[in-house]
């Protein structure tokens, strides 16, 4: 089980990545256990780089990881981390996922970084598991996996199972499993040499709390808008969300010009249409559905005000180029 103390040192923990993995949660698994070492005076860990064939591969920001190996070659290991990023979504190795079942018979503890849930679920490795993985990729992901038990918690465990959210996320998973390993001192000692002011738990939130991301403290507003987020696929209207508050439709219009700078009708589209765009790029839903799971009642209608927000059709999102695809995800929405 992940976490188990090892039954010898170093602990081999290889790490299996894909084109256009996040390097961002790949640096923060692997630096913790760098650290542990160092701290405790030790070899606690070692950590293996692989690819499919043993070429460099190119993480999504550009920069290529040389392996040490191919999956036909892998020295023994105890724990194998997936790391995957940006079109994640579209992996479909069946050589690897063959691979990643074969290590699975064999009593590997197996677990993701941030979109590598998608390789996992994709493999049948995922089942009667909790996990996790990206909150922006979380309600895609459950469209397309709608039996599997994905959480929008930081980091998961369960047997030998486990995820992170990605990002920093993978130096708090870390963490908790040098403290489970090693104790609770050496992982605060790790955690403070990296400027990581607090060890979090795997409850905390992925997102940053909603007034410190959009920058406002009126808490009536962050109020409506926590609804808005809540009720994408059947829309809350104008007078129903000014009545939860206390707050006449007047009132609530002047707040979200003051604030926000739109009304809060063009708000709430704003936020249905980023959610749509996100389906669009993630999934293979029909553009109707997504129409649907995000509060428009006809195709034609959802297509008109995609294009009139995003400057092209929702169709015509879909027949990008896939590394045009890939910059307009990780781009801010609707920039």
């Amino acid at each position: 089980m992940f976490g188990s103390v090892p039954s010898e040192l170093p602990q081999r923990i290889a790490f299996f990545v894909v084109p256009q993995f996040a390097m961002m949660g790949f640096s923060s698994a692997i630096e913790p256990l760098r650290s542990a070492n160092r701290m405790s005076g030790r070899q606690l860990y070692s950590w293996h780089i692989l690819s499919k064939d043993g070429a460099p591969v190119a993480a999504s920001n550009g920069i290529a990881v040389v392996p040490e190996a191919s999956i036909a070659d892998a020295p023994r290991f105890s724990t194998l981390v997936v790391c995957a990023g940006i079109d994640a979504h579209l992996y479909a190795d069946k050589a690897v996922f063959s691979w990643l079942r074969r290590l699975d018979r064999q009593g590997t503890d197996i677990g993701a970084i941030s979109l590598g849930s998608y390789i996992l679920a994709r493999a049948g490795l995922l089942d009667g598991y909790r996990f996790t993985l990206h909150w922006e990729n979380l309600s895609s992901f459950m469209e397309a996996f709608p039996d599997l038990n994905a959480t929008s918690e930081l980091f998961e465990i369960d047997r030998k199972r486990f995820s992170c959210s990605g990002g920093t996320a993978a130096l708090d998973m870390m963490l908790h499993l040098i403290a489970l390993q090693h104790g609770h001192e050496l992982a605060a000692a790790v955690s403070d040499q990296f400027i990581h002011e607090r060890m979090r738990d795997r409850h905390d939130q992925q997102r940053m709390a909603l007034p410190a991301r959009l920058g406002i403290r009126h808490p009536k507003l962050v109020a409506v808008i926590r609804q808005m987020e809540g009720s994408l696929e059947e829309p809350i209207s104008r007078a129903d969300l000014a009545d939860a508050v206390d707050l006449s439709s007047r009132q609530l219009e002047r707040l979200f010009r003051k604030y926000l700078r739109r009304t809060p009708t063009r708000y709430y589209l704003e936020l249905r249409l980023n959610r749509a765009r996100l389906l669009l790029l993630q999934t293979d839903m029909s553009v109707l559905d997504v129409a649907l799971a995000c509060g428009f009642v006809s195709a034609s209608h959802f297509s008109k005000c995609y294009r009139e927000f995003f400057g092209k059709t929702p169709r015509e999102e879909r027949l990008l180029p896939p590394e045009s695809a890939s910059a307009a995800e990780s781009a801010p929405l609707g920039a």
